[in-house]
C-alpha cells in the first residue's frame, strides 16, 4: 500500500506533511518507504532524516519504463508503507503530462492525498478540492488535508463545503509557522545544513 502527497502548486505544504507523516509511522514501528516524483535531490535528504529510510526519484519523465517499474518496485520491496511526495502542482510535468505527480499515481496505482493551502480560503477552497479531484478520471484523489487552518470556526466552514464532494477529509493542520523548512534560491536549505532538524521533524510528526 501506497499514497503520493500531492498539491496545487509550490508551497502549499507538501514537504512538511510528507516528513510529518514518514516520522510518525516511523515512530509507530511501521516500515515506511519515501521517495520523490521528478529528479530533485534535497528533498529525499529530509526524507531520510525523517524515517532513517532512503528515499528514491521517481521520474516518468527522465527514467525508462523497466527503471521506473524496478524502483517502484524497491522501495516497495521491505515496506509495510510508501508515502510519496509529489513535485510541483498535481498535473504539472512535460507539455503531454509525462512526469507529472498524476502520470505517477497512474503508473504505480498509488492515490492521491491532495494539501490544500486554505489560508485566506473559505468555500472556495472546496471548489479547488472539487476541480483537481475531477480534472482526470484516471488520477485518484483519496482524501484531503487542509493547511493552513486559522482556527475552529475556518476548519468547520472548509469540511461543510468539502462535505457534499464525498471526499474524506483527513486532517486540517493549523497555521504553524515554526515548521517551516529554512529555504533558498531555487529550493530548501539541505538537511544536513538544517539547525534542529530533529526537533522539527517530531514537532511536524505530533501535529
Amino acid at each position: 500500500p501506497g499514497l503520493i502527497i500531492a498539491a496545487r502548486g509550490w508551497g502549499c505544504g507538501k514537504t512538511t506533511v510528507t516528513l510529518g507523516l514518514l516520522r510518525h509511522f516511523h515512530r509507530s514501528g511501521i516500515r515506511v518507504a519515501p521517495f520523490k516524483v521528478g529528479p530533485d535531490y534535497i528533498d529525499p535528504g529530509f526524507h531520510a532524516a525523517a524515517c532513517g529510510c532512503a528515499s528514491v526519484n521517481l521520474d516518468a519523465w527522465a527514467l525508462r519504463s523497466d527503471t521506473f517499474a524496478a524502483l517502484a518496485c524497491r522501495a516497495a520491496s521491505d515496506a509495510e508503507l510508501v508515502i510519496g511526495e509529489g513535485v510541483m502542482g498535481l498535473f504539472d510535468g512535460a507539455p503531454d503530462g509525462t512526469g507529472s505527480t498524476a502520470d505517477v499515481s497512474r503508473r504505480t496505482g498509488w492515490p492521491i492525498v491532495l494539501i490544500v493551502d486554505a489560508a485566506a480560503q473559505g468555500a472556495s477552497a472546496a471548489a479547488v478540492v472539487h476541480g483537481f479531484a475531477s480534472f482526470q478520471d484516471d488520477v485518484a484523489v483519496a482524501g484531503v488535508v487542509f493547511n493552513r487552518i486559522g482556527g475552529e470556526g475556518h476548519r468547520r466552514i472548509l469540511v461543510d463545503a468539502a462535505a457534499p464532494l464525498g471526499i474524506p477529509i483527513l486532517g486540517c493542520i493549523p497555521r504553524s509557522p515554526e515548521l517551516a523548512l529554512h529555504e533558498r534560491h531555487l529550493g530548501l536549505v539541505q538537511a544536513s545544513e538544517q539547525d534542529g532538524l530533529s526537533a522539527l521533524l517530531d514537532a511536524a510528526a505530533d501535529l
